[in-house]
């Protein structure tokens, strides 16, 4: 039986989780990268992970990484692009890839008080063509140095942290995003955790 202390963390927790902002990870392969990422992600209040790759478990986890995160986020498995962001986009979701290119823009100029799913691409090879194609906007973080990118886990907290100031500082935070039903749902089941 969990403590008043447990339930009135957990319901903190829950009041703040934004259920219409989510990462999207397509083939990555590095077990420290995508642990930091969830352990990010749950910091930052998403709820969802989409993971794209093949197997049944596509994403490699390191519990002393994660510190366990990953049971408080949704996992999502698909095995193509294709499918993963197809799905977004008919929920709702404005799609957004990181990328390089000169027509990217820097990620402080895009607005994530939308419904956005952000897609951050392998740690060698980067965002697919697949992914590119069903892109409604391509961001990248500004580089000044000789090196053309960051860390993957890197880049996801720099972007995710942007999305939480805008969002922050549109309200996002002051009241639950998850309905009355859904908040009850996921009490029940965090609590057991």
């Amino acid at each position: 039986m969990p403590t008043a202390e447990r339930l009135a963390k957990v319901n903190r927790v829950l009041s703040f989780r934004q259920p219409d902002l989510r990462i999207v990870l397509e083939q990555v392969i590095n077990p420290h990268n995508a642990s930091a990422v969830l352990r990010t992600c749950d910091a930052a209040g998403v709820l969802d992970v989409d993971v794209i790759g093949s197997g049944d478990a596509p994403l490699p986890i390191n519990n002393a990484i994660t510190t366990k995160a990953d049971k408080w986020l949704n996992l999502h498995h698909h095995a193509t692009t294709e499918e993963c962001l197809d799905r977004l986009r008919a929920a709702g979701f404005a799609i957004a890839v990181t990328h390089l290119g000169d027509d990217a823009i820097p990620h402080t100029q895009f607005d994530f008080s939308r419904p956005t799913a952000v897609v951050f691409g392998g740690e060698h090879v980067g965002i697919s063509p697949q992914a590119l194609a069903r892109a409604d906007a391509k961001i990248k973080i500004p580089m000044f140095g000789m090196v053309q990118s960051l860390n993957l886990s890197v880049s996801v907290g720099i972007i995710l942290y942007e999305a939480v100031r805008q969002r922050m500082s549109g309200g996002f935070f002051e009241r639950p995003r998850l309905s009355p039903d859904e908040l009850e749902d996921y009490l029940d089941r965090w609590s057991d955790l």
